[in-house]
């Protein structure tokens, strides 16, 4: 038995450099593909120019999120990329804007980190919905703190988000609340006000940054029975939305015991479902990724802030629907995990690092996005009314009283 197995394992070798020409040619072509993605598409970053965009509040919005809906529908853009040969030869990217709710030591801020030649676009987008507000160039306030730098007595926790469900089940959204009737202030429950609460409990020395990245969502799921074709969400959430059906219409067999098709008894629960995958997948798509960051000072580190971050979402968490659950933390479980305290630091490094290049999609931090729509966007990111009564939530006393003049139309 012995010499069979030893004849059998030498036989595989030889066959293995028989057929080295062929396989290896395989490996070596992707491994340079994927080497030549990543280069072509580092360079076209490097080429980029950004600016961040301050959006200042004034003390009455009376619009529902449904405003910055339509002003997060200016940011599907697909970019030079209609065929292959702007994808893979020349490397053109999709553009990726960042989202960011920030606290400076209790102090709220709204920003959107864009590329220079969108941010035009931004601002008229948003003044057409909200001609009160004020849309302001600011200055990137994460090069202001030296994490990592020597003498530096900055401590971090950062973590990254992601859904806990598959993309087709949509978080709960404004509509949910009830926000799409545009309710009197008194009687508007606003999922929003929980983070700006949130972002101004802390104090000196300490800040908070949370971004949510977003770019068009593209065709990056499996199509059923093929290995390289792909297809979209909202084609996936058709085949989810025929599961809950079909699975409605087995438990419906089981009940009456008809072989006869009939009318479907469905839960209130698959209704909720089917209804809101349905709503979804008339919006936009997006693909997101999460991060959320929390630093203070030596001394002022408050570990109570790190499930504060965590939980600052859990309001469009829903039992039947989606949900946010923390996908990558800068935290281990044990200590043997990290016996030099050297694995810990690299981790919190790269964090920050990530979050200061707005890096998700591309290298050097590309991750898997997860997909939301505009409606679930702009449930996350939008500008509250009176309802969010933050003390620290800076608001601007005069109102403008129209856009400025030199706006493209």
């Amino acid at each position: 038995m012995d010499a069979f197995i030893q004849e059998t394992l030498a036989r595989i070798v030889v066959s293995s450099f028989q057929t080295a020409p062929y396989w290896l040619t395989i490996v070596l072509g992707f491994a340079f593909w994927q080497m030549w993605l990543s280069y072509i598409h580092t360079r076209n970053i490097a080429n980029l120019q950004w600016t961040m965009l301050e959006i200042k509040i004034p003390r009455e919005i009376s619009k529902s999120p449904l405003a910055m809906e339509l002003v997060l529908n200016a940011l599907y853009q697909k970019g030079s990329i209609s065929n292959l040969l702007q994808k893979y030869v020349q490397g053109n990217l999709r553009p990726w804007f960042s989202l960011e709710l920030v606290s400076l030591e209790g102090k709220v801020h709204f920003f959107i980190y864009t590329q220079k030649f969108f941010s035009k676009l931004i601002e008229t987008q948003i003044y057409a919905q909200y001609p009160t507000v004020e849309v302001t160039s600011a200055e990137d306030y994460t090069t202001k703190i030296p994490y990592g730098h020597p003498g530096s007595d900055w401590q971090m926790w950062g973590g990254e988000f992601t859904l806990t469900k598959p993309d087709p089940y949509p978080i709960k959204t404004y509509v949910d609340y009830g926000l799409h009737k545009d309710p009197k202030e008194e009687f508007k429950i606003d999922p929003i006000t929980p983070i700006l609460e949130y972002l101004g409990s802390i104090g000196k020395g300490e800040q908070i940054w949370i971004q949510i990245m977003v770019r068009q969502a593209e065709e990056r799921f499996k199509k059923p029975g093929t290995w390289f074709e792909k297809r979209g969400w909202k084609d996936e959430a058709k085949d989810l939305t025929a599961k809950l059906l079909k699975e409605a219409a087995e438990r419906t067999k089981k009940l009456t015991g008809a072989d006869k098709p009939g009318p479907i008894i469905q839960t209130k629960a698959d209704e909720e479902v089917i209804s809101a995958i349905e709503r979804s997948t008339s919006k936009f798509g997006f693909d997101c990724g999460i991060r959320g960051v929390y630093l203070a000072r030596e001394g002022v580190f408050n570990s109570v802030n790190v499930p504060g971050l965590v939980g600052s979402l859990r309001q469009f968490n829903s039992e039947h629907l989606n949900g946010f659950k923390p996908a990558r933390t800068t935290s281990l479980d044990y200590p043997w995990q990290d016996i030099k305290n050297l694995r810990l630091g690299r981790m919190k490094a790269r964090m920050f690092d990530a979050y200061r290049r707005r890096s998700y999609f591309y290298p050097p931090y590309d991750r898997k996005p997860f997909i939301l729509n505009s409606e679930e966007l702009a449930t996350m990111y939008h500008f509250p009314g009176k309802v969010a009564e933050t003390p620290s939530f800076t608001r601007i006393e005069s109102r403008r009283a129209e856009p400025p003049q030199d706006l493209p139309i």
